[in-house]
């Protein structure tokens, strides 16, 4: 199959021929329709993130989005080495996948993993948050600092406040409708 192949560590992909992935217990073999390219699937494809533990050669690609044998659309995350997620198919345990609903097509549902994960995150993990507290967000007109507005405000806090020196950011926030923008 075609997929984007890193030959060692610290070297970028190259795209070239791998064999194609075969199921085992437990594992789906995903036809990949979406994939984003994210720093940490780069650096992690390279042997560069502290949890890289792979032997080259592998697959580049840390998560996606694509189809199961039946056609059920999935997203998946964590491909088993040394596949990744940049290929026309990929292996993962099945328990790192999750349905899509025919709402979200397959190139945002595959972008928005990994800054919507980042900001949950950091709103639970980092910050404790809880419902009825204040919580500002800086960078709230990024990728992940919007998609913390939104986590925030469906969790009901007592006030949301995000910093945006620029007016025009201010109005791209008013549709995700924090409680509060200064």
């Amino acid at each position: 199959m075609k997929a984007a192949i890193v030959k060692e560590k610290g070297t970028i992909p190259v795209m070239g021929h791998f064999d194609f992935p075969v199921a085992t217990d437990g594992q789906v073999v995903i036809n990949v329709s979406a994939t984003a390219l994210s720093r940490v699937s780069k650096f992690r494809s390279m042997g560069m993130h502290y949890s890289s533990k792979v032997n080259f050669p592998i697959v580049a690609g840390l998560d996606g989005v694509g189809t199961l044998k039946d056609g059920t659309r999935v997203y998946f995350a964590l491909p088993t080495a040394p596949y990744g997620s940049l290929a026309e198919q990929t292996i993962v345990n099945e328990k790192l996948t999750v349905r899509l609903p025919d709402g979200i097509n397959d190139l945002t549902a595959a972008a928005i993993a990994n800054p919507a994960m980042s900001s949950w995150a950091a709103l639970v993990f980092r910050a404790d948050f809880k419902p009825g507290q204040t919580v500002l967000i800086n960078g709230a007109t990024g990728a992940s600092g919007s998609l913390a507005v939104q986590i925030a405000r469906d969790w009901g806090p007592r006030r949301s406040l995000s910093r945006d020196a620029m007016n025009r950011s201010c109005k791209y926030l008013k549709p995700m409708r924090p409680l509060h923008l200064t």
